[in-house]
């Protein structure tokens, strides 16, 4: 009855709207890494968009975009577990270049059926990954040496079995994996609608699954987020993947390569968010004593982020060398700058314990539409290494700055 009284005289006397508005402010501080990175994501590429007259946001350039940018988004879930963890991975570029030689060698050589290459090189990848956290996770050497050595050694590797040479082309089959759309048994002409469909249907399901997501948090008095923020937030996703569905129907359709991607995010998010083996990554990254003492298995839980990071960057070797159509002795040069790069940039922390998954994935987009922009605009590679650098700078000196708060 006092607070009914209290809000009433609140309203009364118009204090209730700054009340709200301090609520506002305090919600924007706390969630300022995670609303941050997802208006300078919009803000970039809205920059590019007009820097280059609207040529970033057409159908063929978006289609582009996904297809350049797949192998590190893919790779950047895997980054975000090792680096959550407090580890971190510099060999899988060099993985993404043997996993591709390997590929290669098995399917153009020996002529191996295309699904039973991919599983060996998954395969390869899982072993390659759980080598090198054997290493870090029960000899305790610093991950940073045992990658090194790593990216070393699979360089090698990839020249040893490639013979200094490319190798190609792969079975169309294969080809699909990277290059190829999802049909469209509708027919459509000018746009595939089933694209279109499959868009609208995951806008649908991201709404579904909010909603209940915050009515539970309601019942259980746990709901933190402002309903003007949450209603605003969602309207964007949903108005810019059923824009981004439209644009990519009005071209080919969607990617094959986009479909397993977003399926990844999806279980990765859950991965992360809800289940047990998610807390105990981030419970490992932000104290591993405590979690220790806690009775958590640190020692295998390290090594199973390192193996799951072998089988993504397994699996983006593969669809790199589809969509080159060749194994090349320089493929996945660079790589693992790219994928580090995306997982800081999207709020992940350098000492471990802080990161999300979608904010990995937002970082990698914004590395690749600033090289896609950049590209566009006619600006040379050498510039692109500086502005990369200085926004990676940037990234890490906000996370100090905030931690040191």
């Amino acid at each position: 009855m006092n607070q009914k009284m209290a809000v009433a005289e609140a309203d009364s006397t118009g204090l209730r709207p700054v009340a709200e508005t301090r609520d506002y402010a305090d919600f924007l501080k706390k969630n300022m890494r995670e609303y941050g990175m997802l208006l300078s994501l919009i803000a970039i590429m809205a920059f590019f968009q007009y820097m280059t007259d609207g040529t970033l946001m057409r159908p063929l350039n978006l289609t582009n975009l996904v297809l350049q940018n797949s192998y590190i988004v893919i790779m950047a879930l895997g980054m975000l577990m090792v680096i959550v963890a407090g580890h971190i991975d510099l060999s899988v570029g060099s993985v993404v270049g043997f996993v591709g030689a390997l590929a290669a060698v098995l399917m153009v050589n020996f002529h191996l059926n295309f699904i039973l290459t991919i599983i060996i090189c998954l395969i390869a990848g899982g072993v390659i990954g759980g080598a090198q956290g054997y290493f870090v996770a029960f000899f305790r050497i610093p991950s940073f040496i045992v990658t090194l050595a790593g990216m070393l050694v699979f360089k090698g590797l990839t020249l040893a079995l490639l013979d200094g040479q490319s190798v190609g082309p792969f079975p169309d089959t294969f080809q699909r994996l990277s290059s190829g759309f999802i049909p469209d048994p509708i027919g459509g002409v000018d746009l595939r609608i089933t694209s279109l469909l499959v868009g609208v249907a995951v806008a649908a399901i991201l709404i579904i699954v909010k909603i209940r997501g915050r009515l539970s948090q309601t019942r259980h008095g746990m709901e933190d987020e402002p309903l003007t923020f949450f209603v605003l937030k969602n309207i964007v996703f949903v108005s810019i993947i059923i824009y981004f569905s439209y644009l990519l129907a009005s071209y080919k359709g969607m990617p094959n390569v986009l479909v397993i991607m977003f399926g990844l995010m999806v279980i990765y998010t859950f991965i992360a968010n809800r289940t047990t083996l998610g807390r105990r990554v981030y419970a490992v990254g932000g104290n591993e004593k405590a979690a220790k003492l806690s009775g958590i298995k640190t020692t295998r839980v390290s090594f199973y982020t390192f193996v799951n990071m072998g089988v993504l960057a397994a699996l983006a070797g593969l669809i790199f060398a589809a969509r080159l159509n060749t194994a090349t002795p320089k493929a996945g040069t660079g790589f693992e700058l790219d994928v580090i790069a995306a997982c800081f940039i999207g709020g992940a922390s350098a000492s471990g314990g802080v990161g999300k998954v979608m904010g990995a994935v937002i970082g990698a987009f914004v590395m690749g539409v600033m090289n896609n922009g950049m590209s566009i605009m006619g600006i040379g590679i050498d510039y692109q290494q500086v502005i990369k650098g200085l926004v990676l700078l940037a990234a890490v000196c906000v996370d100090v700055y905030n931690k040191n708060k």
